[in-house]
């Protein structure tokens, strides 16, 4: 399945398609990440093709538009305000290099514990109103407000001696959390399914039970209405919810029309949109860029489920 991903995300010329074989294994993963029942449908591929391809397409450009890279090292700490915001100190850098578990496991790994590596450096940014104190002029102000930037929950992802097989991997991932995302909605569904389904069985346990035993203690023209009635209301609800969500195949048609929606519009789904910030080097937002508190520009990623991450290429150096 990797050497699939190499192929579809390696490098395309514009006029070039990716292989029908290619395109039928991503079709296969889609399923396979999801909802595998959907090959029940005779024409889940032929549907699912132009979303796939669509997201496919979605996510090369997004891994490919994350910007320069940026390196990690004690040298450019001192140099790079943008390094600078994402840690509070050089000590917090090394600790993230030293304990990030998939840089460690990377290496660990053969040959690969004294070369450079590249990986996708991820983590939240905060940012908090608080009060302070301010300089104005030559005069000292307490309790301004002020609003405090922070990065936090550092991670690496894909670490590889590649920047190339990096963003491979990227993508990978990128096409994978639509996936995710695809079968939240699908398993969503179908929880209404199952609530409804359960809710039915209890109702007409009750019903049956009424039935059986009588009508209770109303007597006919009494202004209370009989358990029965509400409990035939509620089933003839419950029914007709049910006819509106068919039968399994039906169901299975739902499944697949979430998939091909999450997919065709992989750009509502996830995606990144530059986060502009003037940041001095205590971490106080300004409004006007300074000296010492350069305007920066950092890439943000969000999904359609409501997390936002800021994302950056980096070198962690040999």
């Amino acid at each position: 399945m990797l050497r699939l991903f190499h192929s579809i995300f390696g490098t395309h010329k514009a006029d070039q398609r990716y292989p029908d074989t290619l395109i039928n294994m991503a079709i296969e993963r889609t399923v396979d990440g999801t909802d595998p029942w959907l090959r029940g449908l005779s024409a889940y591929r032929r549907k699912l093709r132009p979303a796939v391809v669509h997201a496919i397409d979605h996510v090369v450009t997004l891994v490919d538009n994350l910007g320069d890279v940026l390196e990690l090292s004690r040298k450019s700490y001192g140099e790079d305000p943008q390094l600078r915001l994402f840690f509070i100190s050089t000590t917090q850098m090394a600790s993230l290099l030293k304990s990030d578990p998939r840089l460690s496991a990377f290496r660990n790994e053969a040959g690969h514990a004294a070369e450079p590596i590249w990986a996708l450096l991820v983590m939240a940014c905060e940012q908090r109103q608080t009060f302070g104190v301010a300089l104005q002029g030559e005069t000292i102000v307490r309790d301004v407000s002020q609003v405090t930037v922070s990065m936090s929950g550092h991670r690496l992802l894909d670490p590889t001696a590649d920047l190339a097989e990096t963003r491979r991997l990227l993508k990978r991932r990128a096409f994978d959390h639509l996936l995710t995302l695809a079968l939240a909605e699908i398993t969503a569904a179908q929880h209404v399914r199952e609530d409804l389904t359960q809710h039915r069985t209890l109702l007409q346990a009750k019903l049956d039970f009424l039935q059986r035993g009588g009508w209770g203690f109303e007597s006919p023209g009494h202004d209370i209405q009989p358990p029965e009635v509400e409990l035939q209301r509620q089933l003839k609800e419950i029914d007709s919810q049910f006819l509106e969500l068919g039968g399994d195949d039906r169901y299975l048609e739902k499944h697949l029309e979430i998939l091909v929606d999450v997919l065709a519009n992989a750009e509502q789904q996830l995606w990144a949109q530059p986060l502009p910030l003037i940041v001095d080097r205590m971490g106080i937002k300004h409004h006007a860029a300074a000296e010492d508190a350069p305007e920066l520009t950092l890439t943000e990623l969000h999904n359609k489920a409501g997390l936002r991450m800021v994302a950056q290429l980096v070198m962690v150096p040999a």
